[in-house]
């Protein structure tokens, strides 16, 4: 998995994942996402487009970056999640909590 951290002029945290989202990867998804909020950053959008695969390890680490984000004020959205993504949230109920955008662009400028 690659993690491409980014932050909009408007201060939202933008992290760009490709690859497996599982047990492997998801303590340091978990932990860079810890980072940019004890920073300051409470907005994060997770660009899920190429993501391929996410197991409840990688449910895991984004519903944990949703609870400090909201804990701090802000919150963690996602954008362009693949059809497997949409099923695992769909299957947790999770899709009614986590909201998803069509791109990273849009997650914060769509209320």
């Amino acid at each position: 998995m690659n993690i491409a951290v980014e932050t909009s002029t408007e201060g939202i945290v933008i992290f760009r994942l490709t690859g497996k989202l599982n047990m492997v990867y998801a303590p340091t998804l978990r932990q860079e996402i810890t980072e940019q909020i004890s920073t300051g950053h409470n907005k994060i959008v997770i660009d899920m487009s190429g993501v391929d695969f996410m197991d409840s390890s990688g449910l895991g680490a984004l519903i944990n970056g949703l609870k400090g984000a909201r804990q701090a004020g802000g919150d963690l959205r996602l954008a362009a999640p693949v059809e497997q993504v949409k099923l695992v949230l769909k299957l947790t109920n999770l899709d009614r909590v986590i909201k998803t955008y069509s791109s990273a662009e849009k997650a914060f400028s769509e209320s």
